[in-house]
């Protein structure tokens, strides 16, 4: 036994010998990933303090579980709640088929100009600001110059006040996730289906696959794993929103808040108003867990029918 931890021991000290320079290489990345990352988890104890700026970090006072009360009491707790999960399940689900789906589209061009034509053109709004996305949105929806509100008099319909009624804007808002995410999404799938094998795709032809037979029992289970990692990672962001487009595209509308309000954009406003930065942290701290949370039940069920396609 005791010979047997040492070989282990020797032949560890001999790969790292060997591997001592890539080692060194990574050491920056590695202390600034610690400061970044790790350090910063300290501030979480501000979520159960009320933080005094006169007393700073430590000699505030503690308040156990009242910031959490704070947010969990509040009259939108539940609004914010079913925003953030709800709007985030529909960007997850959408945002899946639809860029599979532009990937499949782009696997099927032969010609190379166009791939790269169409991949630059649905990459680029990508690249846009939210705060950039919130004008070009308002320039279509504006009540009396907008181009929607133009459009629908030409066809004599009456204008929509869009920016006053909120049960349009859980569409509005998919609409331009989509617009905006699908172009990267798509690539990342797209260099999936590059990875597939041509033989299986032409071996399924020759048998007299047609299109449809060839995604359905090639393309699509290949993608599988890919689809898996992707959509785990996205659902333990399921309790974050995305501030930027929660806050530029409703304009910050108090008329809007009732589909358009979220976690991430409620703490900003109550500490802007309140100054607590206490319930900030207490809402990141219950964002973090919740998406520990869902990450390792979803990893747990996935292993369940197949453990090759989990994260861990």
């Amino acid at each position: 036994m005791k010979t047997g931890l040492t070989l282990k021991k020797r032949n560890r000290i001999k790969v790292f010998k060997k591997s001592y320079q890539l080692t060194l290489m990574s050491l920056p990345a590695i202390i600034l990933f610690i400061i970044f990352n790790y350090v910063p988890m300290f501030g979480i104890i501000l979520a159960f303090k009320k933080l005094k700026f006169n007393l700073g970090f430590f000699k505030s006072p503690w308040v156990g579980l009242d910031n959490f009360k704070f947010f969990f009491q509040s009259q939108d707790a539940w609004t914010i709640t079913r925003n953030t999960i709800g709007l985030n399940a529909l960007f997850i689900v959408a945002g899946l088929v639809v860029s599979v789906a532009f990937a499949i589209l782009l696997n099927e061009i032969s010609k190379r100009v166009f791939v790269k034509t169409y991949q630059t053109a649905m990459f680029f709004p990508y690249f846009l600001s939210w705060v950039v996305v919130g004008y070009m949105l308002y320039a279509v929806l504006n009540d009396r110059l907008g181009i929607l509100n133009q459009v629908l008099e030409i066809f004599g319909m009456e204008p929509v006040s869009w920016y006053s009624n909120p049960q349009y804007w859980p569409v509005i808002l998919l609409i331009v996730y989509l617009w905006k995410n699908v172009g990267y999404l798509s690539v990342i799938y797209y260099a999936g289906i590059m990875g597939i094998d041509n033989a299986l795709i032409e071996a399924a032809i020759v048998d007299g696959a047609n299109k449809f037979q060839v995604i359905k029992s090639i393309i699509l289970p290949m993608l599988v794993p890919i689809i898996t990692v992707m959509t785990l990672l996205q659902i333990g962001r399921i309790f974050y929103a995305d501030f930027g487009m929660f806050y530029y595209l409703p304009n910050d509308v108090g008329a809007l808040y009732p589909t358009t309000q979220v976690i991430d954009t409620y703490v900003y406003r109550a500490l802007r108003v309140t100054g607590q930065v206490g319930m900030a942290t207490a809402a990141g701290f219950f964002q973090a867990v919740v998406g520990l949370c869902m990450v390792l039940t979803s990893n747990f069920i996935v292993k369940k029918y197949n453990k090759d396609n989990a994260i861990f």
